[in-house]
Order: C-alpha cells, then sequence, then structure tokens
C-alpha cells in the first residue's frame, strides 16, 4: 500500500484550499445579507422562514420592497461586507471557480497516487471504532491512531465526509440557485425540494464547513501542533520550529489577502467590477449562456404572493396613466432598426399570438416566488422591427425615477437594463402585461415588464416605456449595462 506521507501535492492543495475557502465562507455571508432570511418553500411567504440574520421587522400597511430588507454586515466577517451585494457575488463565484480547480486536481492527484486510501475506509469495523473514539474524546483523553495511518477512525471519517459529500453538495445546491440551471432543468431544482431548500441546505453546508475548520484546528492543537504543522510544510515530522514559523507565514498571507480584497473592493469598487466581472461573465457564457429555459410549473404552484422588488414610479403622467389603464401609453422601439415603432397595448397584444409561461422567479438577493406571465414573445417583436446588422443590445428604459421613487436604492437616475440581442428569441423570453391571469399589477411593472428566465430579477426590468437596439452600452448611464450594475458599486464614504 502506498506510504500516506505528505506529498507537496496534497500540502499545496491544502493551503490553496483554506485562501479559496476562506474567501467563499465571507463572500458567501455577504451574499446571504442581500435576504437574510432561509426558507424551505419557494413562495417564500413572510413569516415562513425557518432562520433569520436580521432585527428588521418589515412594515404591515405600506408597500416595502426586498431592497429595504437587506443588511450591512461589516467587513471582518463578510466580503466586502456594507451591503455590497453585487461585489460580494462577484468574490464568490470567482473563488467557486478557483476552489473547483483546486478539488479537481485534488480528486485526481487523490487517486492517481493512491492517497485515497487516507480517507476510503476498508471495513464497516471503523464505524464502532469511530464511536469509541467519540467516547474516547469525550473524556478528555485521546484515541489511538489506526494502523499505518496519521488519523483516528472518527477523523476518516470526517475528512470522508467532507471531501467526499460536503464538497460536492455545496457544488451541487449552489448549482441549484443558478438561474439558468434552474430555468433548463427544473427537475434538478425539485430534486432538492425547490430553489428555497437548495438556498436552505448550502447554508447549512457552510455551517458545517465552518464546524469542521473550528474541529479540524482543535485537533490539530490536541495531537500536536509543531508535529502536524511540519507535516504539513515539510512533509514529514522535521524543523518543528521553522514548521510553525512557516506555517504562520502562510496563514499570515491569506489574511493579507482577505485584507487586499475587502480594501481593494471597498476603495476601488469599479476596477473590482470590471476585472473580477469578467471572469465570472466568461464563465457564464462558457456554462450558462447556452441554456435556455423549459419551465412548465403547474398552476397549483403558483405562488399566493409574488414579493415586489423596487418601488413604482410617482409621477404624475404615471399616476394618470395608471388611473385611465394605461390607455395613453406607449411602448417606443427604435435604435439601429429597420421598423421604428410606437405600440400602444392593444397593439402590443395584437402583435403576435399570446404566450402563457408558469415560472421561477430568481432574484438576485436570494428569494424566489413562481409565477404565471402571458404577453408577446421577445422574440417577435425584434423580428418585427428588424434590427440593423450592427445592433448587439436591448436597452430596455423604464417610468422608474430610482432617486424620486425608491428611496430605498443606492442611487438615482432612470433605472435601464442592458440585455444581449441574442437572449431576445431564448425561449420564454417574454414582454409580460399579464401576470396570474389578469393584467399586470402596478407594484409588478405595469403596464409591461421583461421576463427572461435564465437572469437574475433585476435584469428583468419594470414599467418598461422603451427599447432601443444599440452596438454598444458604454455611453449609456455608467456604461456598465444596467442601473443596477452602474449603482451597486458606486464608491461610498464607507468605515473599514
Amino acid at each position: 500500500m502506498t506510504t500516506l506521507d505528505y506529498p507537496a501535492w496534497l500540502r499545496i492543495d491544502h493551503w490553496l484550499n483554506v485562501l479559496f475557502l476562506t474567501l467563499l465562507i465571507r463572500s458567501g455571508i455577504e451574499v446571504l445579507s442581500g435576504y437574510p432570511k432561509l426558507y424551505w418553500r419557494d413562495d417564500c411567504r413572510p413569516g415562513t422562514e425557518w432562520a433569520r440574520f436580521t432585527r428588521k421587522q418589515m412594515p404591515t400597511d405600506k408597500l416595502y420592497d426586498t431592497l429595504d430588507e437587506e443588511e450591512s454586515y461589516p467587513s471582518l466577517i463578510a466580503l466586502p461586507g456594507h451591503r455590497k451585494l453585487g461585489m460580494g457575488r462577484h468574490w464568490h463565484f470567482v473563488s467557486v471557480i478557483g476552489w473547483v480547480l483546486v478539488g479537481a486536481s485534488y480528486y485526481v492527484l487523490l487517486f492517481a497516487t493512491g492517497q485515497w486510501h487516507r480517507y476510503i475506509p476498508y471495513s464497516w469495523s471503523i464505524f464502532p471504532e469511530a464511536w469509541h473514539d467519540i467516547v474516547t474524546y469525550m473524556s478528555f483523553n485521546l484515541p489511538p491512531l489506526l494502523p499505518g495511518q496519521p488519523m483516528d477512525a472518527v477523523q476518516k471519517l470526517s475528512y470522508a465526509a467532507v471531501i467526499f459529500l460536503l464538497a460536492p453538495l455545496q457544488i451541487l445546491t449552489g448549482a441549484a440557485q443558478s438561474p439558468a440551471v434552474e430555468a433548463r432543468f427544473p427537475w434538478y431544482v425539485r430534486l432538492w425540494g425547490g430553489r428555497q431548500s437548495a438556498r436552505s441546505l448550502h447554508f447549512l453546508g457552510l455551517a458545517a464547513f465552518v464546524g469542521f475548520v473550528v474541529v479540524h484546528l482543535m485537533m490539530v492543537f490536541f495531537w500536536g501542533w509543531g508535529q502536524l504543522n511540519a507535516a504539513m510544510v515539510f512533509g514529514s515530522v522535521r524543523n518543528i520550529y521553522w514548521a510553525t514559523a512557516l506555517s504562520g507565514v502562510i496563514v499570515l498571507a491569506i489574511v493579507v489577502v482577505h485584507i487586499a480584497a475587502t480594501q481593494w473592493s471597498l476603495r476601488r469598487p469599479r476596477s473590482v467590477q470590471r476585472r473580477l466581472g469578467a471572469i465570472v461573465t466568461a464563465g457564464r457564457r462558457l456554462v450558462l449562456r447556452p441554456l435556455s429555459s423549459r419551465q412548465h410549473y403547474t398552476r397549483q404552484a403558483v405562488s399566493e404572493e409574488h414579493r415586489v422588488n423596487g418601488k413604482p414610479p410617482t409621477a404624475l403622467e404615471y399616476k394618470v396613466m395608471a388611473v385611465h389603464d394605461f390607455a395613453d401609453w406607449r411602448l417606443s422601439v427604435g435604435g439601429l432598426v429597420e421598423r421604428p415603432v410606437a405600440l400602444d397595448l392593444a397593439e402590443l397584444r395584437a402583435l403576435a399570438p399570446p404566450r402563457t409561461q408558469r415560472v421561477l422567479h430568481n432574484c438576485v438577493q436570494g428569494w424566489s416566488s413562481i409565477g404565471e406571465w402571458t404577453g408577446v414573445p421577445l422574440g417577435d417583436l425584434v423580428d418585427h422591427v428588424r434590427p440593423l446588422p450592427q445592433a448587439k443590445y436591448l436597452c430596455l428604459l423604464t417610468m422608474q425615477d430610482t432617486g424620486r421613487d425608491d428611496p430605498s436604492a443606492d442611487g438615482s437616475g432612470q433605472f435601464y437594463e442592458v440585455i444581449d440581442l441574442e437572449l431576445a428569441h431564448n425561449a420564454q423570453a417574454l414582454l409580460a402585461y399579464d401576470m396570474n391571469g389578469a393584467p399586470l399589477p402596478i407594484k409588478h411593472g405595469a403596464p409591461l415588464r421583461l421576463r427572461v428566465e435564465t437572469q437574475v430579477g433585476f435584469k428583468m426590468a419594470k414599467w418598461i416605456d422603451r427599447i432601443e437596439f444599440v452596438e454598444d452600452y458604454a455611453g449609456i448611464g455608467m456604461g456598465m449595462g444596467g442601473w443596477r450594475e452602474d449603482n451597486v458599486y458606486y464608491d461610498k464614504d464607507v468605515e473599514i
């Protein structure tokens, strides 16, 4: 049998795993702060959460949206902290890529070099041995090591569970929260009990990792801090003092990376957005962009109440249109097209046969809801206006002025979102004018909103009155592709 020493690749992967895992934990806490409540059901009905990490109590006598429910966690525990959800998601996704790559190399080398003997049990007898080890620990003694191995039975089972069960669980439940994966493979989401169940399990997995790290450090201390540090630095028990010093240097370097990532994020957010965003976007285009929505939820699955995200326009012009059932509203479609048009609701309804879809809505903050939407397929409108060859994007502008209409939002100005033109012909890409069998409610985007089921919720602009076909969006807003993208990364005075 292969000698179970600590080869160089294992030691390198160990320390890289520490780096990426701690980045994942801190950025995961930042993602949680966007909607600090956990549910088992996809409707996220207020009051049914099984866990909450906020003291906020939402009003019952006025309209509020989920932005009001965000929490600002300190940078000591969250990356980067201070209500930087978009930034936290960037760090989380980039860390996932690094962690998965390290994990892949670990699995390959584990079996290629015979080091799998370290973790996989040889017989069922290890379970009673593990129970005996637990009893021994509870009596404040150290159990015997397994023959020829550097750990006892309960340690071997614990490491095996983390490597072969917990780590895959985190990857699989993370994938179950991707809008593109959920849209293309709704059966996979149901496999986990729903989107919110997957989110809850993902959180419990994070808590399990934190617990494992704490217990692991305790075991290292009890079994011999110096010797085990030497094994993980030099591969064998030698030069204990140098090994302890070098392991301290490595830990310090990881801490410095965290501090630098936090400082960079809070002081130069646009730089982080562009650089990390380029990595995340490339990954999404490669893995998720080819996926097309295939959702067909039953009418019984539709949520009783769809949560509100974004406050409706308050301008007098909008209120007058709403009172008159939007009879004077027009959808202006122009830009790089052959046939610019201005359509009222009746003309929009007559443009193409209506499509109805019952789908799962995914908010970037973490909540979800199943709704029924009816409208004109976005691809039919695109074909009707005939875009010019240089058109690459759709810019959807709304009647919402965020500075005036939504004081809880960061930043101000007209809300807009940009989507790739190629998404317009995706299955279930829709301009919705009805919701749950009735005209679209004002709080959910009347008279018109976008549905692109492979995207997160904030990309699905509401209260739309204008669509422009453009070649580039660098000159629109702050040039980041949407109001949320422009403002969520704004430089602010943040105490660090």
